[in-house]
């Protein structure tokens, strides 16, 4: 096991792909940020509707998040003061991909096997 301040071998890069990496653990790490854009893959939506949808969340925390989303360009207000992703949001729901893939496995109970059958374990 890597120690915490070892950079993993195949993330090894300059400073600053390091600093922006770290950046976006921290905006997306924090409550109700990742759930706020795999709410808005489905398209523009009010602040009601959003707070609505995020039951659990009250609307002074949804309002610091979409902030801070709208601060680091995720999330945008349009004409129609609806909340919608960005480009940038569009290509980081993209990302996210392969984690809503996995959680839907996870969530299902169903446990990983990463051998093929047959394979020397």
């Amino acid at each position: 096991m890597r120690s915490a301040n070892e950079t993993p071998p195949d993330r090894a890069g300059s400073d600053e792909e390091a600093a922006a990496a770290r950046s976006a653990m921290d905006l997306l790490g924090q409550r109700w940020s990742l759930r706020i854009v795999w709410e808005l893959e489905a398209g523009q939506m009010g602040f009601l509707e959003l707070r609505r949808r995020m039951n659990n969340c009250s609307s002074s925390m949804l309002a610091e998040r979409l902030r801070q989303l709208q601060d680091a360009g995720v999330v945008e207000k349009n004409e129609k003061r609806a909340y919608e992703l960005s480009f940038v949001g569009i290509r980081l729901s993209q990302a996210l991909e392969p984690l809503w893939d996995w959680s839907r496995v996870w969530a299902s109970g169903e446990r990983f096997n990463p051998f093929p059958p047959g394979a020397q374990q």
